[in-house]
């Protein structure tokens, strides 16, 4: 899988690794959704179902000049009975192109990153606030987010 991606992506192909039997693939973020396409229509691939997309702050655990955020595409081969995670490093004010051309199903989970993250997703066709208030300040699971509810103002005034 990970040599496929290498040899139709190669200025995209970031690294790979294998943890405990599961894949994990970076690409550059301006490729996902290409990769994911990818993934999801070579017939030896197969990846055709999107069980999750999340994302990680690595706001205290990165070095020098990383990108803060790491998002993670988890998905599946019901043929092969595989899965794989494609991740891609993205930095504070950039945009990771949006998987909704993919699969549709990835509208709201794109959606939950960017209320809960704050990481945007370019050519998203509505991309709103979906679990907090109207008027939330914020994204309550950066790191660097306030945890006492005396600390952060929810909602504008």
């Amino acid at each position: 899988m990970a040599a496929k991606l290498r040899a139709r992506f190669p200025e995209a192909y970031r690294t790979e690794q294998c943890f405990r039997g599961q894949l994990s693939v970076w690409m550059d973020r301006a490729s996902v959704a290409d990769a994911l396409r990818f993934l999801r229509t070579d017939p030896e691939l197969s990846f055709d179902f999107l069980s999750d997309i999340t994302a990680v702050d690595r706001w205290e655990h990165r070095g020098p000049g990383e990108p803060r955020f790491e998002v993670v595409y988890n998905l599946y081969s019901p043929s092969s009975n595989r899965r794989l995670l494609l991740k891609t490093w993205v930095d504070d004010g950039q945009s990771v192109p949006s998987a909704t051309s993919v699969w549709a199903g990835a509208d709201f989970l794109e959606r939950e990153i960017y209320d809960l993250m704050g990481i945007t997703f370019s050519g998203h066709p509505n991309l709103t606030r979906i679990l907090t208030p109207e008027g939330w300040l914020g994204h309550p699971l950066r790191k660097d987010f306030p945890t006492r509810s005396d600390q952060f103002p929810n909602v504008e005034s």
